[in-house]
């Protein structure tokens, strides 16, 4: 599944086609948002937003389309007019004079306004955006802290929405490789040092990510531009110590590290 990085590329691409362009061509698979398609046609798509994994595609008209990829769901930009030649099965698409964004394969897909974007259950969920550049280490680190969050092992909570949102496996990886840990460990039993090395961590890498990698690829999540220390180099030579990086299964997610420098 893509994670945060991931969805705001797809975010950043998608407003470059059709941000404050006449929408001249609406249609939707599901039959409840069909009623939508004519109201859509002059409107133009004000702001795309995300939430984690989440996508927000905000409207002139004050609606907002919620879309959540989940396993399968990919959005491609075409040329208006055009239809790409594939076995996915088109959920949505919304065509300007020149450019059209289809999403492929996804179902959790909403109309709401925003009465409906405050009190959805997913966005209601989810915790911060570790994209958003307001989000400061300390909060963090007082989230870690919180008698939510602070007795949960890294293995499950690194992956838990509602503690940051935007986080996935691969980044669950790669923070706890770079502060030296575990993911048996819980916040409660770190040193200050240690909360502080892993609040910075846990921004500082996501946000790497999404400036450092190439163009999002609907079958290769995994760009090659960031550089993974341990993400799938199992059999490896940790770069940091020289040990050799093993793999393991935790959360029911393939996890990687190094026993040689991660305590």
């Amino acid at each position: 599944m893509p994670e945060g990085p991931e969805i705001r590329r797809a975010a950043d691409m998608l407003e470059a086609a059709v941000l404050a362009q006449p929408l001249t061509d609406v249609w939707f698979a599901f039959p409840a948002l069909k009623a939508f398609e004519q109201a859509l046609i002059g409107e133009q798509v004000n702001r795309l937003e995300t939430r984690g994994k989440a996508l927000l595609t905000h409207f002139s008209n004050g609606l907002t389309l919620y879309s959540h990829n989940q396993l399968y769901g990919v959005w491609r930009v075409i040329n208006a007019g055009e239809m790409p030649d594939t076995t996915r099965v088109l959920r949505v698409k919304l065509q300007t004079a020149e450019k059209a964004i289809l999403l492929y394969s996804a179902s959790d897909i909403e109309m709401l306004d925003a009465d409906g974007v405050t009190n959805h259950p997913f966005l209601l969920r989810v915790g911060p955006d570790v994209l958003d550049l307001t989000l400061s280490a300390e909060q963090v680190k007082a989230r870690l802290l919180s008698a939510k969050f602070r007795k949960r092992q890294f293995s499950g909570l690194l992956l838990d929405q509602a503690f940051l949102a935007g986080l996935g496996n691969y980044l669950r990886v790669e923070i706890l490789w770079a502060v030296g840990l575990l993911a048996h460990h819980k916040a409660q039993d770190l040193s200050p040092q240690q909360l502080d090395k892993l609040a910075y961590a846990l921004l500082d890498i996501p946000r790497h990510s999404y400036n450092t990698r190439g163009t999002v690829n609907e079958n290769k999540h995994h760009g090659a531009i960031f550089s993974f220390k341990v993400f799938h180099r199992a059999g490896q030579k940790c770069e940091r110590c020289g040990g050799v990086i093993e793999k393991t299964m935790l959360s029911s997610r393939p996890f990687y590290w190094c026993p040689g420098c991660q305590h």
